[in-house]
């Protein structure tokens, strides 16, 4: 930093010219002396009576690979004794590494599975991080900081239902022959999967009701995944005409439309009405659209 002066350089004593060239640049400034206090209250160096009387908890934080918060408390005054716990942070073994990645998406996971069947019973719009803390029996940081957003909560749910729905229907169908036996195969699954839900739900038909009119993120994660279905349920229907097991003639979306309509009828009949025998009646619907 130098001193800046506007003058007329012209008429300058000749003394005074050449101690305005002397001039050296200034100093950094000093901390201001109102930190030491502070940072000798927090630290456990000073005795102030607020540092005494609230007792700050000093927190170091560090993220894992996985995005885990790794957290290491000390509580002042005496944190100075504490120090080896901050140590360990930056001089983790490599097989300690290794667990502490795997320790968080295990957490996460479990969280996770335990979002899924509430939000099974009670709806996307159910999902809190209070219950589910509450539901774990952990502290609502805690599974904040998975998450980060109850939004954040709902989209993952959704994603976690449409993964556990290909593993279970789609996956599973593809050993079978193309044309009609794998698009048999793909609803009698899908049928099966809706029967098993009776006394949960179905994430899809339910957030379909909750997101219809309500646009955002969790919407388009939800449209995302029922359209990526559907999707794989048309190209089933294509290969069967390709393969010559439905008539050329046959509409591919058409009986897309009305196979979607059998399982919600199934899903009203079976979940809603308690009918006996729902399951059988679409079984017995999706042949009619086959045949005719």
């Amino acid at each position: 930093m130098f001193r800046v002066t506007t003058v007329r350089w012209g008429v300058l004593l000749p003394k005074a010219r050449k101690s305005l060239k002397s001039l050296k640049p200034l100093k950094p400034l000093k901390p201001l002396k109102l930190l030491k206090p502070l940072q000798s209250a927090a630290f456990g160096g000073g005795q102030s009576a607020a540092g005494m009387q609230n007792r700050t908890i000093v927190r170091f934080c560090d993220l894992a690979p996985d995005g885990t918060r790794l957290e290491y408390r000390g509580r002042s005054p005496a944190f100075r004794k504490d120090k080896r716990r901050y140590a360990k942070m930056e001089t983790l073994a490599p097989a300690e590494q290794r667990q502490a990645p795997n320790k968080g998406r295990q957490t996460r996971a479990a969280i996770l599975d335990a979002a899924l069947g509430l939000a099974s019973h009670m709806g996307l719009e159910g999902l809190s991080i209070g219950a589910l803390a509450e539901l774990m029996c952990m502290s609502k940081s805690g599974v904040f900081a998975h998450f980060g957003s109850r939004e954040e909560l709902q989209i993952s749910v959704v994603r976690e239902y449409h993964a556990r729905f290909e593993a279970e229907v789609f996956q599973p169908c593809m050993i079978e022959p193309r044309g009609l036996p794998r698009l048999r195969a793909l609803f009698e699954r899908w049928v099966r999967r809706v029967s098993v839900e009776i006394d949960s739900g179905c994430i899809y038909i339910s957030g379909a009701v909750e997101f219809d009119d309500r646009p955002g993120p969790v919407r388009d994660a939800l449209v995302e995944m029922v359209r990526a279905w559907q999707q794989a349920l048309g190209r089933a229907i294509t290969m069967a005409m390709e393969e010559g097991h439905l008539p050329p003639s046959a509409d591919p979306q058409q009986m897309l439309f009305e196979i979607h309509g059998l399982i919600l009828a199934l899903h009203h009949d079976a979940r809603f009405l308690r009918t006996p025998g729902a399951a059988a009646r679409a079984l017995a619907g999706f042949e009619r659209i086959l045949t005719r």
